[in-house]
């Protein structure tokens, strides 16, 4: 005879064996649930105080019977249908202690999401008995999906009217099935820090594609190390969960693999962290072949701390001939392809390193200048890009429209030229996985000689995100570059307000403080230099191409006595100049 499922600890031997009778009933065709099984779970649930649930099968057998909490229970899915757009053939009837017998709305989301014939829950008083009872079926007429009967009395159920309406449903069902498209996924957010990190989160998932319904937070010092917010929480979410008809629930912390299984064993809904959701925005913005590699790079990574062993899945594979020997097992199999395609991805992006260096030493050799525009993800840095370089590179109001950092030149005032640098957005909590697999696109920022630091004047957290902007600065060794405070959007703030002192302040869109900016860059890029007029004599022509890998070559001309170079560098430089045979011009040569 089957067992009694659920939470059954502290449950007398006796008592389970009389609700394992509840397997020998047969129920005829027209009936809804026999009133000697109602009895039965009336007169044990109210004696445990617990939950107790039947499932009763289209053909009148009674398939399981679970045992739940005083307030709840956790109901498998079971279905004897394989059609997922169809009714699950099965029946939930299961106790209220608590004296109502009203539906909650865990139950009606279970109804939806398991597909149930019918839902219906029976209220139990103290001393054992049957009070009220409610029923719910899915239709497909039905704005939320399913109808509830009134409030009947439990010792006079409807058996027939109930059973009529099963029936209904499901040739309704049959002739036309109902739309399951599925739009954006429902998701519950959780956090164990503040909810301006909650609202970073939502924004995340928002631009993930995923509508957030619930947002829980638990303050604790530190995650649990089993659950991240502790197993009663966990357990306490779980409900939640259910009655809102989540499709996977958000961390906004790291979770290990331990605390992932463990969580989805107890919420049954899909579980990601925070680094896996950032990884899944960066793996649908990558373009360019060197974006989609490090956004692999870093996915397998991830992955590669992740993976569990459960029961047969990972179990051993024989191994050697005749199939003896210890073998290999599904885990070392696994972690041995990641390792492979991960020494395959760092051979591709080690070879689109040394081009990116060459291209990096030609332009040094050239002496062109680089500024890189840095700041917090969506704070209009692509915007501004496109402003002051004339380019169409992708824009949008959405966190990390941009993974692949994009080159152009651009003309300061006074005529030179420097090369711009659009960069990856940064964020808070930065994944190490993101940090490692981008190692090449963040060094252009590491590298420059000038970085612009965009903030956008409307972010209510701009203090706090311009802090978090130069401490991953700072991380990636960013240090020696003169760093420039740009405040974007600053035709959305009140005449003479200064939220952000010492910060140029532009608008990307309207070009305002654009000219201010670009002598702001300028005036960095001259700092600690002069600009000279240097006449090279034709006998000493070869020193040209050192002064270009030295300073900045602004204009040359070609005169009787030689090559007559304005030149921009550092004092010292200016000086072995001289000392190798240029000579310093007071005036330009007749």
């Amino acid at each position: 005879m089957p067992d009694i499922h659920g939470n059954i600890e502290g449950v007398r031997k006796s008592t389970l064996d009389e609700l394992k009778l509840c397997y020998e009933a047969q129920l005829e065709p027209d009936c809804f649930v026999m009133p000697e099984l109602v009895e039965m779970l009336c007169r044990y649930s109210a004696q445990m105080n617990r939950e107790i649930a039947l499932y009763i099968t289209r053909y009148g057998e009674v398939a399981d019977v679970f045992i739940g909490r005083n307030d709840a229970i956790d109901l498998p899915d079971l279905r004897l249908r394989r059609s997922q757009k169809r009714l699950s053939m099965i029946r939930c009837i299961h106790t209220h202690p608590s004296g109502s017998g009203q539906l909650s709305d865990v139950d009606l989301s279970a109804l939806l999401s398991m597909r149930f014939d019918a839902m219906c829950a029976i209220g139990v008083s103290e001393d054992g008995r049957a009070t009220s009872a409610q029923c719910a079926f899915l239709d497909v007429a039905a704005p939320e999906g399913y109808v509830r009967t009134e409030l009947v009395n439990a010792r006079r159920l409807p058996q027939e009217d109930w059973m009529e309406h099963i029936l209904m449903a499901d040739q309704a069902y049959e002739a036309k099935e109902p739309d399951l498209e599925k739009g954006p996924e429902k998701a519950v957010l959780v956090g164990i820090e503040s909810e301006k990190s909650l609202d970073e989160l939502e924004e995340l998932a928002k631009t993930a594609g995923a509508e957030c319904i619930l947002r829980v937070l638990q303050k604790r010092p530190s995650p649990d190390s089993a659950f991240c917010i502790g197993r009663g929480k966990a357990e306490e979410l779980a409900l939640r969960v259910q009655a809102c008809g989540a499709d996977l629930v958000i961390f906004d912390e790291v979770l290990s693999g331990m605390m992932q299984k463990n969580l989805e064993e107890v919420l049954r809904v899909k579980v990601v962290d925070r680094t896996a959701l950032i990884l899944d925005i960066f793996a649908a913005r990558a373009k360019t072949r060197e974006g989609k590699l490090q956004v692999e790079m870093a996915q397998l990574k991830y992955r590669s701390q992740r993976l569990l062993g459960q029961g047969l899945i990972l179990s051993r594979l024989a191994g050697g001939i005749g199939t003896r020997g210890p073998g290999e097992s599904k885990l070392e199999v696994s972690r041995r392809r990641i390792r492979e395609r991960l020494t395959d991805l760092r051979r591709e992006l080690d070879q689109l390193e040394k081009q990116r260096s060459l291209r990096r030493q030609s332009r040094e050799k050239g002496g062109v200048p680089v500024v890189a525009l840095v700041g917090y993800t969506n704070a209009g840095k692509s915007t501004l890009f496109n402003r002051l370089t004339g380019s169409d590179v992708y824009v949008m109001n959405q966190l990390f429209a941009t993974l692949d950092s994009v080159s152009r030149p651009v003309e300061l005032p006074h005529g030179t030229k420097a090369l711009l640098v659009d960069t990856v957005g940064f964020i808070r909590k930065l994944p190490h996985e993101v940090v490692e697999a981008f190692h090449a696109t963040l060094e252009e920022a590491k590298l420059a000689d000038v970085l612009v630091l965009v903030s956008d004047s409307a972010d209510p957290e701009l203090h706090s995100r311009h802090i978090t902007v130069e401490e991953v600065l700072d991380s990636l060794g960013a240090t020696e570059a003169p760093r420039i405070d740009a405040l974007n959007k600053c035709d959305l703030l009140a005449p003479g307000e200064d939220v952000l002192p010492g910060a140029v302040h532009i608008s990307a869109v309207t070009g305002q403080g654009l000219d201010e900016l670009l002598s702001r860059i300028e005036e960095e890029l001259d700092a600690g230099t002069e600009e000279v007029s240097l006449l090279i004599p034709f006998d000493k022509y070869a020193l040209t191409d050192r002064l270009r890998r030295l300073g900045s070559v602004l204009s040359q001309e070609h005169v009787n006595e030689g090559v007559i170079l304005r030149w921009r560098a550092e004092k010292e430089q200016i000086n072995f100049a001289c000392k190798e045979g240029a000579r310093l011009l007071q005036e330009e040569i007749k």
